[in-house]
């Protein structure tokens, strides 16, 4: 995968979109880069949710072309001692803080090629304790797409920062998974893969356990059910989604990220 002048930078952050520090990391992003095209995934991750980011940036860059960079500026460690990187993977490279961020992506989009931002001749001149975004990894984003080497940012890291198990446990008779985000709607995704689900549960009797409801079959669409009818789907990005048809999960159910979810065999029922 080469990213030398790549066409696509994304940003995903937990910026919001009221104040200016979006338009003045395009701005500083242009500056160095006027032709590159400049895409926004969110600003609307929960501040300093670093959980949901990770979700975010694995569910969206495999959707760009091969050697898109994408700057995550999700980092409440910002102005510590932790690392800002740059890291290259099969399909994307990514500018971000080391806090776990990649997580998810590093689970699916391996090997990878890591390097810490020690060169701030491709930084701004002048670096903030507060404003990275600007300062360290939108340049940085900038000038990779620009042909700069990899290694011309800094010393290769292999020890990346990971957040605790992303991915289901499964046994011979359950899938255990967590909620790993609740969108807009209230549709409360899991850990649960379809991969996961289709292969542990093949064509077994199954009942899905979530806060105090149980779902017995898998929808094919949300129009399956009732309007106010609790449901489960592989969803678009082909997660285990519990939902409520017309409705939000999250409040009818009041689960919340992290709450569990469980899927077990369950015997045949004789008639």
């Amino acid at each position: 995968m080469d990213t030398s002048h790549s066409s696509v930078i994304t940003l995903t952050t937990d910026f919001g979109t009221n104040d200016p520090y979006i338009g003045v990391m395009k701005g500083v992003i242009l500056n160095i880069n006027p032709h590159i095209h400049i895409v926004d995934i969110t600003h609307s991750i929960p501040p300093q949710n670093i959980h949901d980011a990770a979700f975010i940036i694995d569910s969206a860059y495999r959707y760009f072309p091969s050697g898109s960079i994408h700057v995550v500026v999700v980092d409440p460690g910002v102005g510590s001692t932790r690392r800002a990187i740059a890291c290259q993977t099969e399909t994307g490279c990514f500018v971000c803080p080391d806090n776990g961020v990649l997580s998810y992506v590093l689970d699916e989009d391996a090997p990878y090629r890591a390097v810490s931002v020690d060169n701030t001749e491709y930084c701004l001149p002048e670096i903030s304790n507060t404003f990275h975004g600007r300062d360290i990894f939108a340049p940085i984003a900038a000038h990779l797409s620009r042909g700069i080497p990899l290694g011309d940012i800094g010393g290769t890291v292999n020890n990346l920062v990971r957040l605790n198990s992303s991915k289901a446990q499964v046994t011979k008779t359950e899938i255990i998974g967590r909620i790993i985000w609740i969108d807009s709607f209230g549709n409360l995704i899991s850990n649960i893969s379809s991969e996961i689900f289709e292969s542990t549960i093949a064509r077994e009797n199954f009942a899905i356990r979530v806060g105090n409801a149980e779902i017995n079959r898998l929808n094919g669409s949300y129009a399956e059910s009732q309007a106010g009818e609790c449901l489960a789907i592989i969803g678009s990005f082909g997660q285990l989604e519990i939902s409520v048809n017309q409705g939000n999960a999250a409040q009818r159910l009041e689960l919340k990220r992290g709450d569990p979810i469980v899927v077990r065999k369950t015997e045949k029922i004789r008639h």
